[in-house]
């Protein structure tokens, strides 16, 4: 599982100029934390900075959104740079808690509305969570299904034994 999470990866970079202005220029790189979901797009995200001079930001989404919150009288400017950067990444997508995705509906509208803008205008994001899409189209139907389809030829579910896919559990394992 975690090769074939890495051949999407690369294989997303190679064709990266091909796919970029079409609607299907995303990834999603889903399921189990610690299997390098975020390792593998930071990655990406690096190679497009300094191979291709490609502008990406990073969009922690519990801090980015708790930062959000803090600043209402800067949310429209940094709303507007979500949807109009280059590439976005959004690491951690609805994060659950306590086994539930957190997902209020501020969060769920705001993130619609950035990734509804760059469906529309063709905007690659690399995007991370715990969650399948299934579990996303759950939360938002609309959201979930433009996510899909951005990232159709490029989404990967890592599912299994956390023992085997957490890399953050490997010294439980060999102890």
């Amino acid at each position: 599982m975690v090769k074939v999470t890495y051949e999407t990866a690369v294989e997303y970079y190679k064709e990266f100029d091909n796919i970029r202005s079409t609607r299907n220029n995303s990834i999603a790189l889903l399921g189990q934390p610690g299997a390098g979901k975020t390792h593998l797009l930071t990655a990406i995200s690096n190679k497009l900075i300094k191979s291709k001079n490609i502008a990406v930001q990073y969009f922690p989404y519990v801090e980015g959104f708790n930062d959000l919150k803090d600043d209402f009288d800067k949310l429209e400017e940094k709303l507007k740079r979500m949807k109009e950067v280059e590439v976005l990444f959004i690491d951690d997508l609805f994060k659950p808690l306590n086994g539930k995705p957190r997902a209020t509906d501020w969060q769920v509208e705001q993130t619609y509305s950035v990734i509804n803008y760059r469906y529309l205008n063709h905007k690659p994001v690399l995007i991370s969570s715990e969650l399948n899409i299934e579990q996303i189209v759950k939360i938002d139907e609309a959201l979930g299904t433009r996510l899909y389809e951005m990232c159709a030829d490029y989404v990967v579910v890592i599912e299994g034994d956390r023992m085997l896919l957490n890399h953050r559990l490997a010294g439980l394992r060999n102890g």
